[in-house]
């Protein structure tokens, strides 16, 4: 890709937003977080909307250039009503962060209900119709992001606990079970992620490890800043943070991401790595929309190598 300026390393598509409610054929209160994936040459992307009534569901959208997207009127998923325990994802689900896994696709959301998040896995080939998999979490705990391939024998995934706002790994042998969990990396005092932390995208592999995006939020005296930000984990072992921004790669600037829901909002649930490394990324917009932004991985690298060494 050429090169571009702007007040950010992610560069936004002058056509934002890509999804707004006036693109939703019926009524919603709002939108936002989509996870993405690129099935045969299709983008697919798993949206959040939330109804009138309140509840979380999870919508498909569909392009054929990763721009126009259309979206379907039937939800991919809802509150699933299942047993032992129905309450777990009574209120919805939403925050759908996709990993493709050989010849499948796994999804980790956030289910919602009365006692709180947990995470929750399901499983696709075609987005079509998805296979749910269980709450694969103790409660509040959200975040969730799955590594695309097993690491020293073991699944491996990213979350963020409800306390501490940081961001912490764990592993299972059969995505049922899962433990082991070490931290990863935290808030940094005085930074632009100074309160907490979380990851936004799943892992993608690159050349110097395993990239991926997180959220950092800073508490102003006009409420809390979301921002965007990068990180590199080693290839062997992804509890050592092999690079991190100083700086946000992609900060709320324009009217979509200062006015909405929630205001001075950028967040991301994917993001893809194009064959010419272009970096695709979908995010939210003060909880309102959905916005495309496009960097290189090139760029990207270059910030997190500029990064200071005690992550």
């Amino acid at each position: 890709m050429g090169t571009r300026r702007g007040p950010d390393i992610v560069y936004r598509w002058e056509g934002n937003p890509v999804l707004s409610p006036e693109d939703v054929p019926f009524r919603l209160a709002d939108i936002c977080n989509a996870g993405v994936a690129k099935v045969h040459n299709e983008y697919v992307l798993l949206v959040t909307i939330q109804g009138l009534k309140g509840f979380y569901w999870i919508y498909a959208a569909r392009s054929r250039d990763g721009y126009h997207f259309e979206i379907e009127e039937t939800p991919l998923m809802g509150p699933s009503g299942e047993r032992p325990d129905p309450s777990v994802d009574e209120e919805g689900v939403m925050d759908a962060r996709v990993t493709p896994f050989g010849d499948a696709y796994y999804v980790v959301y956030n289910a919602v209900g009365r006692n709180g998040y947990r995470l929750a896995l399901a499983q696709t080939s075609d987005f079509r119709s998805m296979q749910r998999l269980g709450a694969i979490s103790e409660p509040d705990t959200k975040g969730g992001a799955l590594f695309p391939e097993k690491i020293n024998g073991k699944f491996v995934r990213l979350e963020r606990p409800w306390e501490g706002g940081s961001i912490w790994m764990s592993y299972s042998e059969d995505l049922v079970y899962w433990g082991e969990s070490v931290f990863v990396m935290g808030p940094r005092g005085g930074y632009w992620d100074g309160n907490r932390v979380g990851a936004a995208t799943p892992p993608m592999r690159i050349e110097q490890g395993w990239l991926f995006l997180y959220y950092g939020i800073k508490e102003t005296s006009a409420g809390p800043l979301f921002r965007l930000g990068a990180a590199i984990l080693d290839a062997e072992d992804p509890r050592k943070v092999r690079g991190r921004t100083n700086v946000p790669v992609l900060s709320p600037r324009t009217l979509l991401e200062r006015l909405g829901d929630v205001p001075n909002l950028v967040f991301s649930c994917g993001a893809l790595i194009e064959p010419d490394n272009e970096v695709k990324l979908y995010y939210g917009a003060a909880n309102s929309c959905i916005c495309l932004g496009v960097t290189s991985v090139e760029d990207i690298v270059q910030a997190c190598s500029e990064s200071r060494k005690e992550f």
